[in-house]
């Protein structure tokens, strides 16, 4: 159970109370795979983080745009995708620089993409203004081998 592919692709309308929705189909569709809580965990805040950064930043809060969510996993590799089509982000290597903001009246950390960085294997950010932006996010979970933990050798 667990190995092989799958696929799954969810919209929803870029309202803050969805991104706890987002963090829970992220976790449902991992947990075939047997990850760690840690690992659990890391997918999730990276999830909530790219959400939550559609909606404050890419639609401005007004809970009329879409945030799109696509999760492949192929094997144990897993790739999250999370996309908007708002207002997009002008200079994407200033916005991934740790403690920038582009809302600071909202009192946001501008830690999101540091976040994303720190608990995914990987982080890709397209983005330009008036193009929405696409956050393409990787994950390795290290199988459970069950053959050794069976032996009796």
């Amino acid at each position: 159970m667990g190995t092989g592919r799958n696929l799954c692709e969810v919209s929803f309308l870029a309202l803050s109370e969805n991104e706890s929705f987002a963090r829970m189909v992220a976790a449902a569709f991992v947990l075939p795979l047997n990850p760690t809580v840690e690992e659990l965990a890391d997918i999730k805040t990276a999830i909530s983080e790219a959400v939550t950064n559609a909606i404050l930043h890419g639609y401005n809060q007004d809970g009329k745009g879409m945030v799109t969510m696509r999760f492949e996993r192929e094997e144990n590799r897993l790739t999250f995708v999370v996309q908007d089509n708002g207002v997009g982000i002008e200079n994407v290597e200033k916005a991934m620089e740790p403690l920038y903001t582009s809302k600071p009246e909202l009192e946001r950390s501008g830690m999101g993409f540091s976040f994303m960085e720190a608990f995914m294997d990987s982080l890709l950010v397209e983005s330009s203004p008036g193009n929405g932006c696409k956050v393409t996010m990787e994950k390795y979970i290290c199988p459970l081998n069950d053959e050794a933990s069976s032996e009796t050798d």
